[in-house]
């Protein structure tokens, strides 16, 4: 892999955020982290440990109808702790406040069990919904809640303040901002959340982008390439490439046309033009 600029996207309105969030956490019995299924690991945000501590958490892997179902069931039993649930969603068109709610539940069982023992009724589980930008955290709100409560957008950083979504008897959620940490320590992160558009494009080039993702699906879904673009995979990232220029034609006065090339590489990876890919595995030893 060649060496790159290092990436790093840390806006103002991030900070106070994530101060927000800590100010707010005794509000709420539960956190709703969203992630999204084809990056578990990339799209986790370390800061939310030291921000959530101990709380229950309910981990909901968005996009997974764009994400590998072999391994999004892997990474459902790696992910799953006592303290922790994990539900797999399609945000935009499967019908899951039901799942929700009663993920929910299970996981604040002896919550309610608690309120009930001191004749307490039940009231509304409230949840702080949090996730880095772009994973469909506001789609996921406006669902639930049947109106356009957040705003949405297909670029992060939409929602820039915290407000609250009562959905019925049973869940109120706090929104907050998508919070991203200052720096990533491994910069295959920092690609990954780009390449899948959690970092503006601005941040990075289309050029390192597209190297990594040839890159790595030479190495790791070869055939994802072959079948997809009918070419033969190359000696190096840059020859592979090459031949996908050839077979569509982004040719120039008999010269690669880059710019084109890389540009429709990367659009091709966002919108799974090469299958159902989750970019990494669980670590399970």
């Amino acid at each position: 892999m060649q060496n790159s600029k290092k990436i790093q996207w840390f806006p103002g309105h991030m900070t106070k955020a994530a101060r927000q969030m800590e100010e707010n956490l005794k509000k709420v019995d539960f956190v709703i982290e969203i992630r999204d299924a084809r990056i578990p690991d990339s799209s986790r945000n370390p800061m939310l440990d030291g921000i959530i501590h101990t709380k229950p958490r309910l981990i909901i892997l968005s996009k997974k109808d764009k994400a590998d179902p072999k391994l999004t069931k892997e990474w459902i039993t790696y992910l799953e702790k006592d303290n922790v649930r994990v539900i797999a969603l399609d945000l935009v068109h499967e019908n899951y406040k039901a799942a929700i709610v009663q993920a929910s539940k299970t996981l604040c069982a002896s919550f309610i069990e608690k309120q009930k023992r001191r004749g307490i009724k039940p009231r509304a589980l409230r949840a702080m919904v949090c996730g880095i930008p772009n994973v469909g955290k506001s789609t996921m709100i406006n669902t639930l809640a049947k109106r356009k409560a957040a705003k949405t957008a297909d670029k992060p950083g939409v929602t820039k303040s915290l407000q609250w979504i009562k959905l019925d008897k049973d869940l109120e959620l706090l929104d907050t901002p998508g919070v991203l940490w200052p720096k990533f320590d491994d910069q295959q992160i920092g690609l990954k959340l780009a390449l899948l558009g959690s970092i503006r494009d601005e941040v990075v080039t289309m050029d390192e982008l597209a190297m990594f993702a040839v890159e790595w699906l030479m190495e790791n879904n070869p055939s994802s390439l072959i079948e997809t673009y009918g070419i033969e995979i190359q000696d190096t990232p840059w020859h592979t490439l090459e031949q996908v220029a050839i077979k569509r034609g982004y040719l120039q006065k008999g010269q690669i046309d880059e710019n084109r090339l890389m540009n429709s590489f990367v659009k091709d990876m966002r919108e799974n033009k090469c299958g159902l890919i989750t970019w990494e595995k669980p670590n399970v030893g």
